[in-house]
């Protein structure tokens, strides 16, 4: 995989060649150049720390050893928090004082890949200004390090999902006594990673049984970890052989989320947003953020409260941006991940879980009962992948000419709304692909634009 640089961070295979693989010289470049955007960054701090850690990879416990080595090497202090989540690094940099932090994961990429994801001193992906300069800097040839009196330490903390767990309890909206009178039980798939550690510190303190499969953090994951339906099979067997009430599954670094029923059946990652706003506005009036590929079940919920919808281009970056602009007490994006402010600006399929904990305590049905009493949508994704993104962007013009007369928007890809359907299409930010989202009211209808849209794309890329 060619090394992709974008606001979602950097990422790719591991080994190769440099500039063009995750290297271990790919990683000191990157590292390097984030430890010069931090220092630009914080010119009257004479001591810097930073958090790192990563997710369950095989590769991760080497590349954390470059990652710190490289900042002690540019004269920055580590705190090192090992097996960790992207959720419980951005909450660690927020509440400790860092001046930023480093997760190391590839997220929902297979287990050859892995990546750097770079966060703000509030716990949050960089701007894109800042993603400029560090791609910028990372491919320089100028790379100052310290000199032998002024190199950076490293501390280790492995108490880090344990505070946030704290964290999250403390939130005032989360009716602790009354979840934990729910007596409920739950299947897990932690996807051999972080979640493996954090869900059930979570679930034992609200009281909660439960089963998890995929437990052990050995590097491999035992499937393919993004969180979709054909990757969760063995999930919906575990709910219905121990009798869950409801099945919860993550990916890698802990910041998507998905829900199962007590049927074994899929919610549909694009509703775990529309649960958790549900929660939250029934108590606190607000708007929502979401992005363009996201469900319209959430501006349909959030108009039945009388608020305000927003969208954005996708990306957490964009997201949170729009969030604090409107003062949002809601968002996130459709695949599964939850932001709520109260706690930070980031994806957190923590607090997530908990959130939708509270909505069933409200709600008092069961987890298959949820759906219906939401906007009823149906969605298909398709995923292209590319010969020659150079393409890309003539192609994406080619179909907003097309369809000219129903003013495309163009903010991130292009999306189109028909009468009955809307479609979106985009570059990925994490792979060499084109998505293509197509929402509607019946599968059928879903269904055949998405297929429309990929045959006229295929005609112009071919």
């Amino acid at each position: 995989m060619t090394l992709i640089k974008n606001i979602s961070g950097f990422r790719g295979t591991i080994g190769g060649n440099n500039l063009e693989n995750l290297t271990p010289y790919d990683i000191v470049t990157s590292i390097s150049a984030f430890s010069r955007l931090i220092k630009e960054n914080n010119p009257n701090l004479s001591s810097l720390t930073v958090m790192t850690g990563r997710d369950g990879r095989k590769s991760g416990k080497m590349i954390q050893s470059i990652v710190n080595s490289t900042f002690n090497s540019m004269g920055i202090n580590v705190i090192d928090t090992g097996l960790s989540t992207t959720p419980t690094i951005c909450w660690g940099v927020l509440n400790n004082y860092s001046v930023g932090g480093l997760m190391i994961t590839a997220s929902h990429n297979p287990e050859e890949y892995n990546g750097l994801k770079f966060f703000n001193s509030d716990g949050e992906f960089l701007s894109k200004e800042d993603v400029s300069k560090l791609i910028r800097y990372s491919e320089s040839k100028k790379h100052i390090f310290s000199s032998n009196n002024s190199l950076g330490s490293i501390s280790e903390y492995n108490r880090l999902i344990d505070d946030h767990v704290n964290a999250i309890l403390d939130l005032d909206i989360l009716p602790l006594e009354e979840i934990k009178k729910l007596k409920l039980s739950v299947s897990v798939d932690a996807i051999n990673s972080g979640g493996a550690i954090a869900i059930p510190k979570l679930l034992e303190r609200l009281s909660i049984k439960y089963n998890i499969i995929n437990s052990e953090i050995e590097g491999v994951f035992n499937h393919t970890p993004e969180p979709l339906a054909e990757n969760l099979i063995d999930l919906s067997k575990s709910i219905q052989v121990n009798k869950s009430d409801f099945g919860i599954a993550v990916d890698p670094d802990v910041d998507r989320l998905v829900f199962f029923d007590e049927k074994g059946e899929i919610l549909g990652e694009e509703y775990i947003q529309v649960f958790c706003s549900d929660f939250v506005l029934s108590k606190n009036k607000g708007d929502t953020v979401s992005t363009l590929s996201s469900s319209n079940a959430l501006k349909d919920l959030t108009i039945s409260y009388g608020q305000n919808y927003h969208s954005t281009p996708v990306g957490e970056m964009n997201v949170v941006k729009k969030m604090k602009e409107v003062d949002s007490i809601v968002g996130g994006e459709g695949g599964g991940g939850i932001i709520y402010p109260e706690l930070h600006y980031g994806r957190d399929a923590l607090v997530g879980i908990a959130l939708f904990l509270s909505l069933l305590v409200d709600k008092k049905c069961k987890v298959s009962e949820l759906k219906s009493k939401y906007s009823r949508y149906y969605m298909k994704k398709i995923k292209l992948t590319l010969k020659d993104s150079k393409l890309i962007d003539r192609t994406f013009n080619l179909i907003s000419e097309n369809y000219s007369e129903l003013s495309p928007n163009k903010e991130d890809g292009v999306r189109i709304d028909f009468d009955d359907a809307w479609v979106h299409m985009r570059k990925s930010n994490t792979e060499p692909i084109i998505r293509i989202f197509a929402e509607a009211k019946s599968q059928d209808i879903a269904n055949k634009y998405a297929l429309k849209i990929e045959k006229e794309i295929k005609s112009i890329i071919s």
